[in-house]
Order: structure tokens, then C-alpha cells, then sequence
């Protein structure tokens, strides 16, 4: 869910990791192990990069191996721990090629990211389970993403250079964003080990019922779903026949495994036909009204009422793929739970802009947590 879609037809793989093989006989490691940690040459300067594979929990409670990115600032190993921000990235497909750590699109995605290195932050990057890593990406699942995230932080301390400490905040935009709070959701119970200051979650699909049904821009919206069903169908077992023929279900599978998340980029004709096709399924059907599909949808909607610690939440009111709506009764519901939040509702903001023009106040306010400065509430002028 990140802006308006263009379509990435092609990305290269020639950087992906090479994982160690582990014997089903062998008991997996503590998730948070760290697999592997490639060097990536072409880390922008003053920054060091790492592509790495790690252990983590599925959401079925199964070890599983999975990927991502740790960017710390090129310094001295003897300094004292790093302060950790875990970039939660926002719907970049289903397809195990979109892992935003195959080449160097992080360096360029991650808003902020020169800002936070300059402030001496170690940024680790999980793509998620399925993308960059086998098995179906659980596109929205909470406990899916929210561990792997955790368990990110866990990895970068397998890194000597990276220097990453067990204090942390998450920052995610989007399905990203959705992330974070989930990751917030379960740190206690799943990785007390860890030491969690902040949430910042941008534009993030939190009731995700209404997220499906409200979003203004229809083309999106239908995109959005063929991710969403294709993933949740192979995952949960859900029907895909609930959004129509198998001509129609055809159409959603290919869109889903053969098309990756691009800003500006043109989609080819044949992916312009299946969106249309896709939004005419879709333009009476409230997949929430039908079962399991809107049992899924509630139980992976993050609770307001399980935000254990302060929160960033913005919107944009250009927003035309995450309503805003949804993002501000989001955020007063977490106010009447008594949760402390900052909410910023940008004028004009866009899906794909609120991340970037926020990215220094929202370190700002990162910056404060980890200082242990009173975290500042809103919740009376929203």
C-alpha cells in the first residue's frame, strides 16, 4: 500500500543471500539467530549495510528462515550500543522477488534513512515472511509480521559491526504501518528481552474491513484485494472462489504473483486489463460479510486497546488508498483506552508523501523517547 501503483515487472535477484542449509533433524535456533550477514558493497557513504537471513516464529508458531536489511552508521565498534529504529516497510507484493532487500531499494524507500543514520541509529529492515524467503507471504497478518520485525532486532546484535543494542523504536508507513502496531502488540509477550520506546505508524490500515471497503481509489482498492485474497487463500485456505468464476480468481493470481510495487512505473497493458477486470468483481462484494474472510479481517486488525507504549500516528487527508477516517478513529479509539498518542493529520498529505514530509518530526519524536523525555498526547484536539 505504498501510493499510487505502478508495476514492477522485473527485479533482479543476483543479490540474494545464499542460506546455510539446516537438517530437518537439527533443532532450529532461538528465533532472533542470525543466519547470515552479506556485506553490501554499495551502501550509500557513511553507512554500512548487511543483507541478512535470520530466524524467526511464523505465525503458526513453526520456525522459519527469513530475510532483510540492517544499515548502521560506518563508526567505531567501540562505541556504546546503538539505539535500533525497525523500518517496517509498507505492501511491496506477494512474489518472494519483492523483498525490498534484493538490490538497494532500501537505501532509497526508508524515509529519513541518511537523517537516522547521521543521528547514530542502526535501521533494520525485515522483509517479512515469503518475500525474499520461501513459503506464502501472509499479506496484513499481524503476528506474521509483528515477529518478524522483532525478531529483525534480535539478528542486527549478531552483527559486531552494527553495534545494535535491545532499545528500539518501530516506525513503519502502510501495510508497514499496520506492522508496527502489531509489532507493538505482541513485544511484551513475544521478545521481553527487548526494550521498546515508541510506535510510529504512518498511514496504517487498522480496521481492516473498513481499509478494504473505503479506500476512494477503486483501481488500488482491486489491486490491493487480488494481493490480499491470492495471500490469505494460500495461507488460511480461505475461498477464492467467494470473489467470483475461476476466470475471475485467474485474473487475481496472476496480478498478485506477477506484479511487484513501483512508484511511477507503467504498468504493462495485460496488468492494466486484469485491474479492470478485478475491479469489476469486486465492485459489489464486501468480502467482509463473507466467511472466514471477515473473521480474518478482524482478528488482524491491530487492537487500540494493546498499544503498550507512546504512539506516532499520522494521516494524510489526500489519502485515497488508507481512508483517513479509519486512521483517526484508529487513533481516538486508542485515546478513550487512555493510550498516549500523537495524531497529525496532514493537509493535502498523500498515501505516499505523509511518511517523507514527516520523517524528521517523526525522529524527532523518536529521538525523545529514547531520551526519556515525557512523550506528548493530542488526544484532546482530534
Amino acid at each position: 500500500m505504498r501510493g499510487r501503483f505502478g508495476i514492477l515487472t522485473h527485479v533482479s535477484a543476483a543479490a540474494l543471500l545464499v542460506v546455510p542449509g539446516i537438517g530437518s533433524a537439527q533443532r532450529a535456533p532461538r528465533p532472533g539467530t542470525l543466519i547470515s550477514a552479506q556485506p553490501v558493497s554499495t551502501a550509500p557513504a557513511g553507512m554500512r549495510a548487511w543483507r541478512v537471513t535470520y530466524w524467526t516464529t511464523s505465525d503458526r508458531n513453526q520456525p522459519i528462515q527469513v530475510t532483510g536489511m540492517v544499515i548502521a552508521p560506518d563508526g567505531r565498534r567501540g562505541d556504546p550500543p546503538r539505539r535500533v529504529i525497525a523500518w517496517t516497510h509498507g505492501l511491496v507484493g506477494i512474489s518472494d522477488r519483492c523483498a525490498p532487500s534484493i538490490g538497494d531499494g532500501n537505501f532509497t524507500v526508508i524515509p529519513g534513512l541518511q537523517d537516522a543514520i547521521r543521528r547514530g541509529y542502526t535501521v533494520v529492515a525485515p522483509d517479512y515472511p515469503g518475500l525474499g524467503s520461501e513459503g506464502v507471504h501472509p499479506a496484513l497478518v499481524g503476528q506474521s509480521e509483528g515477529r518478524s520485525a522483532l525478531d529483525a532486532v534480535r539478528s542486527a546484535r549478531g552483527i559486531p559491526q552494527a553495534n545494535a543494542g535491545t532499545r528500539f523504536a518501530v516506525w513503519g508507513e502502510s501495510q508497514g504501518g499496520h506492522a508496527a502496531l502489531w509489532t507493538g502488540q505482541i513485544w511484551s509477550n513475544y521478545a521481553p528481552d527487548l526494550q521498546l520506546t515508541g510506535i510510529v505508524a504512518i498511514v496504517p490500515p487498522t480496521d481492516l474491513a473498513r481499509n478494504f471497503a473505503e479506500g476512494s481509489d477503486l483501481r488500488v482498492r482491486a489491486m490491493l484485494t487480488a494481493y490480499t485474497a491470492t495471500s490469505w487463500s494460500r495461507h488460511y485456505g480461505a475461498p477464492m472462489s467467494d470473489l467470483g468464476s475461476r476466470s475471475v480468481q485467474n485474473v487475481m493470481t496472476r496480478l498478485a504473483d506477477n506484479n511487484c510495487v513501483q512508484f511511477n512505473a507503467k504498468p504493462k497493458l495485460g496488468t492494466i486489463i486484469g485491474i479492470a477486470v478485478a475491479q469489476r468483481a469486486i465492485r459489489n462484494l464486501d468480502l467482509s460479510k463473507k466467511q472466514p474472510w471477515g473473521r480474518l479481517m478482524r482478528e488482524n486488525s491491530p487492537s487500540p486497546a494493546a498499544i503498550p507504549v507512546p504512539a506516532f500516528i499520522a494521516t494524510g487527508t489526500g489519502d485515497v488508498i488508507v481512508a483517513p477516517a479509519v486512521v483517526r478513529d484508529f487513533a481516538q479509539r486508542a485515546c478513550r483506552q487512555g493510550k498516549t498518542v500523537r495524531f497529525q493529520s496532514i493537509q493535502g498529505g498523500e498515501h505516499a508523501t505523509v511518511a517523507r514530509t514527516e520523517a524528521t518530526a517523526a525522529l524527532d519524536w523518536i529521538d525523545a523517547r529514547f531520551a526519556g523525555r515525557p512523550a506528548p498526547s493530542n488526544c484532546r484536539d482530534f
